[in-house]
């Protein structure tokens, strides 16, 4: 009996290759923190999350500069820098307070009646002082939400690459920024109607990238397909300019992605909130992963040789399934969830396809497809999630963005167009709306 006893933990770790089982005993007791401490940990954990997500700019940048050819890679890189420059100003101008409108929320509201610039706490606040601003600092809150926000408009950006005017995209993300984004966010996090009947969405998959995906899918359909892209009910493939950048982009999404769920956890103050945050940085990891494996197994199958791209977006549909919840589930739930997602894309892109909707990066299978795949995912290792409650909040939210969306870009397309010229297209956009190129020597003999 003894000896049973000994072998017995060794054979248990043979028989589940996932751990996560391991992890499903609540933390360690310990000694409670002061609360100027847990002040200071809250805040930090918001401000380490919010570079980290900062940094997904640069992924988004890369992956986009990498998925569309060398003629237009300039204008990506010029779009995403501006986008993003927008969204932190627009969301400090209108969206932070729209979203979380300083106490004069009402749980059954829908529109705040709080319209101004964020407004930081005094500079050198005292500790007796900072029990004035909550759990963490007002500054670190607006930066982690931000970067959130933020991230919505660069999902936009690679589904309408090639053929869009720079312009007309940059006004419809300051719209996006500072009202689509912020109103929806604010009935779930901001403490209104989705949030009062349960809808679960920790980290945004459906509030930050199935919102992206509406918007992308929006103007996709209204924008038209590339010039070529679509011959005789046949779909030729485009193929993108660097498959080491887009790959690059990847990873370096997949490194940001830990400061996106992770410090979604809210609190670094005690030691179940650390805990907490180190599970969630395992689970979206091995979601990515999954993610990952699922899209090189399947691609290898349906097209007898893998695809990079496929593997890339993969990787990227784990971290949107894992998105919603990555918190309750195991290490072998978040590798299936994720798992899932990578063989959603691999199904999806060509299924768009052959909608003849032209999504150039994949954009809409990742954060759309993924987005609603993941945000139903809660149900299977959350206790607190219905699954009435979650298709709810879904289809809320995707009403809301496609009609603000579709009025959005509809009145561009008629006030200013939205398409660059045919010959603009055929020549790339980097010559035709930017006047230079990001790889100037391809071009001269």
């Amino acid at each position: 009996m003894k000896l049973l006893k000994t072998l017995a933990p060794a054979a248990a770790l043979i028989a589940l290759p996932s751990l996560g089982l391991a992890q499903d005993e609540g933390p360690a007791p310990g000694v409670n923190a002061s609360t100027d401490t847990v002040f200071i940990f809250n805040s930090l954990l918001f401000l380490i999350g919010g570079f980290l997500v900062m940094w997904m700019a640069a992924g988004f940048a890369m992956l986009e500069a990498g998925l569309v050819r060398s003629k237009n890679v300039a204008m990506q890189c010029m779009k995403n820098v501006a986008l993003f420059s927008l969204a932190a100003i627009f969301y400090y101008l209108i969206g932070y307070n729209l979203m979380y409108p300083l106490g004069t929320w009402a749980s059954e509201g829908i529109i705040s009646g709080v319209w101004g610039p964020a407004v930081l706490e005094v500079v050198g606040v005292t500790a007796e002082g900072a029990d004035d601003y909550g759990y963490a600092s007002t500054g670190s809150d607006f930066f982690f939400q931000l970067m959130f926000c933020a991230t919505t408009a660069s999902i936009v950006s690679g589904t309408l690459a090639e053929r869009i005017k720079l312009w007309p995209f940059l006004i419809f993300v300051i719209v996006l920024t500072s009202i689509i984004y912020p109103l929806q966010a604010s009935w779930k996090w901001g403490g209104g109607f989705l949030d009062a009947a349960g809808f679960l969405d920790f980290a945004g998959s459906t509030v930050v990238h199935s919102v992206g995906g509406w918007a992308a899918l929006t103007g996709a359909i209204i924008l038209g397909p590339r010039i070529g892209k679509f011959k005789d009910g046949t779909v030729i493939p485009i193929p993108g300019s660097n498959l080491t950048l887009a790959t690059l982009g990847t990873f370096i999404l997949w490194l940001g992605w830990f400061g996106f769920n992770g410090a979604s956890q809210l609190a670094m103050g005690t030691v179940g909130d650390v805990a907490d945050v180190s599970r969630i940085f395992a689970n979206t990891n091995t979601a990515a992963a999954g993610g990952a494996i699922a899209a090189l197994i399947v691609s290898q199958v349906m097209f007898k040789k893998p695809d990079l791209t496929m593997v890339l977006n993969g990787a990227l549909a784990g971290l949107v399934s894992i998105t919603a919840e990555p918190l309750t589930p195991s290490l072998g739930a978040a590798t299936i969830i994720g798992a899932i997602g990578g063989i959603i894309v691999v199904f999806a892109i060509p299924a768009i396809d052959k909608m003849k909707i032209d999504d150039v990066v994949g954009a809409i299978p990742v954060h759309l497809i993924c987005g609603i795949w993941g945000t139903i995912a809660v149900v299977f290792t959350n206790g607190d999630a219905s699954l009435g409650t979650q298709l709810y909040g879904i289809v809320v939210v995707g009403i809301f963005t496609v009609v603000t969306s579709a009025v959005v870009w509809f009145i561009l397309k008629l006030v200013m167009g939205i398409r660059v010229s045919e010959e603009e297209e055929i020549a790339g956009l980097d010559m035709g709306e930017l006047g230079m190129e990001a790889y100037p020597e391809f071009s001269k003999g």
